[in-house]
């Protein structure tokens, strides 16, 4: 404890950081209350009576997660920074795959400028789709309440407008934090949204076990089955194969460079989050253009219900491809094998250039499956826990994209607080060791 309270002071005796954890919870604290205003024209006690437990369940319950909450609220931060993201992922993909955007992203700080800017477009455009899709599904709840949406046609077109100011205003706050508070302001607004439903979920679950006797103890089974899982993913995040590579001796003047043996570290889940997020937005596609109506058969029922069996092996299937996919995308052996010819450095037992990257890219081969498989394993785990007895809201703390957005946000928000520590030479938050995030530099000096 007095470890924990000096460390504390460590923290707030440094300006800079202060600023930046106090402008962090401003932004948060904004995002929050804004989750809890509801759009104009809905009226927030008819909107829960008539479709307020229809975004509990299934791939609505979700898309709710991800918001916070704000989606079963109607709420003008209802499509919350998922549109963004998918630009960006979107975007990500065109830079690889296009040649032009190839160019823009090698012409420096403007074509970062340019490419940012054409994914506030696409933000735009993908939001309004996004909102006219919401806008069906608040009309298709109504029918059951003739009182709760006031209003036709300029109904339908403030809504969109407010849904789409909305999701900009967080993406400018995502941005804000991301320059002048802590972390990475995205994934930090991602999992505010997804740690607000933990104390409630949590007693619902806590409730639906103490209900009958004995069921207390299988409560505590799970709690101790969640910490279990939290603690694989954080093996998963920061697991890596350290390939040893040598540095050649150099000798200028009268001293000596080079000549140390550090590692390469490959990281097994290279592509992290990303292959999930690609899942879930390919699952998402059928419920936009079905107006988030959950009341299908067939195989669009399948999509829309992650403990079912059919969803879980489409998922698991869609999860390693990405998987492999994201990892070719960002993966560059040959830019590895030249940037460590460049500094004199080799594997031992191979021929610098080309083998070396035929070396580094079949043992990033043996690794990335097994990594993708466990990937794809976290994220069915949700709908697992769920046929196994866990209540539908609480299940999804137990593995997917929520999990591993909370653990891996956690871990580089930890990170930049304990690099903040060292450079001002007081100890890191912990007594030995080094925190890793999703960000970890290559402990190769290339």
């Amino acid at each position: 404890m007095k470890k924990l309270i000096q460390t504390l002071k460590n923290i707030w005796s440094i300006e800079e950081l202060r600023g930046k954890i106090l402008f962090t919870l401003m932004m948060i604290a904004v995002y929050r209350v804004g989750s809890h205003i509801v759009l104009p024209g809905i009226d927030p006690v008819a909107m829960n009576a008539s479709g307020g437990s229809n975004t509990q369940s299934g791939i609505l319950g979700l898309i709710d997660a991800f918001s916070g909450g704000s989606f079963s609220n109607a709420s003008i931060f209802a499509l919350g920074i998922m549109p963004y993201i998918s630009a960006s992922i979107f975007m990500q993909l065109m830079t690889v795959l296009v040649p032009s955007f190839q160019k823009m992203q090698k012409e420096g700080e403007s074509g970062r400028k340019k490419i940012n800017q054409y994914t506030r477009y696409l933000t735009v455009a993908v939001t309004i789709l996004q909102a006219s899709a919401y806008v069906g599904y608040l009309q298709s709840i109504a029918s059951g309440s003739p009182g709760m949406i006031y209003g036709n046609f300029p109904f339908l077109l403030s809504t969109i407008l407010v849904l789409t100011a909305g999701t900009m205003f967080v993406m400018w706050m995502g941005e804000k934090i991301t320059d002048k508070g802590l972390g990475n302001g995205t994934s930090l607004i991602i999992m505010i949204g997804i740690v607000a439903r933990l104390p409630a979920n949590f007693l619902q679950e806590l409730g639906a076990k103490s209900v009958r006797n004995g069921q207390i103890l299988i409560f505590i089974v799970e709690i101790a089955i969640l910490i279990a899982i939290i603690m694989g993913c954080i093996m998963l995040i920061q697991g890596v194969r350290k390939v040893p590579v040598n540095y050649a001796k150099q000798i200028v003047g009268n001293r000596q460079f080079g000549g140390a043996r550090q590692f390469l570290p490959l990281k097994v889940n290279s592509a992290g989050v990303m292959p999930i997020i690609f899942a879930q937005a390919i699952i998402f596609i059928p419920t936009i253009f079905t107006k988030f109506n959950t009341s299908q058969t067939g195989f669009l029922a399948a999509l829309t219900d992650h403990s079912n069996l059919w969803y879980m092996l489409v998922y698991s299937i869609v999860v390693i491809g990405f998987t492999f996919l994201y990892t070719a995308l960002i993966f560059n052996p040959k830019q590895i094998a030249d940037n460590l010819k460049q500094s004199n450095g080799f594997i031992p037992g191979v021929k610098p250039g080309q083998p070396t990257a035929d070396y580094i890219g079949s043992i990033m081969d043996k690794i990335t499956l097994p990594g993708a498989i466990l990937l794809a394993f976290v994220g069915i785990l949700p709908g697992i826990a769920q046929r196994l007895g866990v209540t539908q809201q609480f299940s999804t703390f137990f593995g997917g994209t929520s999990l591993l957005i909370m653990v891996g946000v956690i871990l580089d928000t930890l990170q930049q607080i304990e690099t903040q520590l060292l450079m001002r030479q007081y100890d890191g938050l912990m007594k030995s060791g080094r925190i890793q995030g999703r960000q970890t530099t290559s402990a190769v000096q290339m």
